[in-house]
């Protein structure tokens, strides 16, 4: 059986009350996540055959832990152990993972320790068609970086398909290197891009428009959506999609959320969707992916890719926890209850003037 084999970190998500509540409470929630693992709950969720690889040490909490995996339906079977603990972090309830709020505790987990030659990455890859990695990994360090690239490669020679998430964890890149240094030797190998217009200019040097925000309107993100994509696409001629997500917040609690899919030379647009209140913000890029990811493994319309994507992540934001619970089912159902729409189809913008600024 192909399966879709997501590598990365695993973590453990403490999750206290803000302003010491944690403390009074005598208690603080746990979560067991990591962006990786996130995608691969999603995808068992969605019946996709999916294993999931990273570094475990040796011990009973990562014994739990790995029967936990394979409860949610996913194959463990690319776990390796070695090294000494799990790595963790704190992030206050209401909290994301962009605030300065968070608490990293990973220094020294068994993931860290991973370098070039630690891993028989020919094993892992066995019975996979597509892997899927992020951009978080290769911030922890050089020799974790280097085991990425060593894993990519191995995996393109093998003409596996390569999606990557441009996660921006700005506070991990931390051991001399600039991530628009790194990241593209990794991106030049993958056929799937997710992320943003941001996160294409910090890790790959894309340029943005900086008074993009000025402007602030959705047709003005849309068309810089479509000049990063064409622009990611031109220097990494293996990539053929690109996806884009925008998150912005609406005051005082709720958010509004749209997505781009750029594939065959078009962008596919989905409707925006508004909520008042946001339940938990941690995961809903996953989950974006697990959807591109879902339907791209299943070869649906663009269209409809990036409506189930996009309603996934949405509907994320109502769970607590780092990984979506949420049916194929409740997700379609959901895109009968859109909120406003926004154009569905944006032609190649050669022609349009704002390309050549941003």
């Amino acid at each position: 059986m192909n399966k879709v084999c997501c590598f990365g970190e695993l973590l453990l998500r403490f999750s206290p009350v803000a302003d010491g509540g944690w403390i009074r409470q005598a208690t603080m929630p746990v979560f067991v996540g990591g962006a990786e693992l996130n995608v691969a709950t999603a995808l068992a969720n969605w019946g996709v055959p999916v294993k999931y690889s990273t570094i475990l040490p040796e011990n009973s909490l990562a014994d739990d832990i790995l029967g936990y995996v394979a409860d949610k339906g996913i194959d463990p079977s690319g776990i390796v152990r070695f090294g000494q603990r799990i790595g963790t972090y704190y992030l206050p309830q209401g909290t994301d993972l962009k605030n300065a709020g968070v608490i990293y505790d990973r220094a020294h987990s068994a993931f860290s320790e991973l370098t070039v030659g630690t891993v028989d990455w020919d094993v892992i890859l066995e019975n996979t068609s597509w892997l899927h990695v992020s951009a978080i990994s290769p911030a922890l360090s050089a020799n974790v970086a280097g085991a990425c690239q060593e894993l990519l490669e191995a995996a393109s020679a093998k003409g596996i398909t390569v999606s990557m998430d441009l996660n921006h964890r700005a506070r991990l890149w931390q051991y001399g290197m600039k991530p628009a240094d790194v990241m593209p030797a990794l991106v030049k190998h993958c056929d799937v891009v997710m992320g943003n217009i941001w996160a294409a200019n910090a890790l790959l040097g894309i340029p943005v428009d900086e008074h993009i925000h000025a402007k602030g309107q959705p047709a003005d993100y849309l068309h810089h959506a479509l000049a990063t994509s064409e622009a990611i696409q031109e220097r990494f001629p293996r990539c053929k999609v690109v996806a884009n997500t925008f998150r912005f917040d609406a005051p005082p609690t709720g958010l509004r959320y749209y997505t781009t899919l750029y594939i065959d030379g078009q962008q596919y647009v989905s409707s925006e969707l508004v909520t008042e209140s946001v339940v938990d913000r941690v995961g809903s890029g996953d989950c974006f992916m697990g959807g591109l990811i879902y339907g791209l493994y299943n070869q649906h319309a663009p269209q409809g890719i990036v409506d189930f994507a996009a309603a996934a992540a949405f509907g994320k934001l109502q769970e607590l926890g780092d990984a979506t619970g949420q049916s194929v089912a409740e997700i379609t159902g959901r895109l009968h209850t859109r909120s406003q729409p926004t154009p569905t189809r944006v032609d190649s913008m050669d022609s349009v003037d704002s390309y050549d600024s941003v």
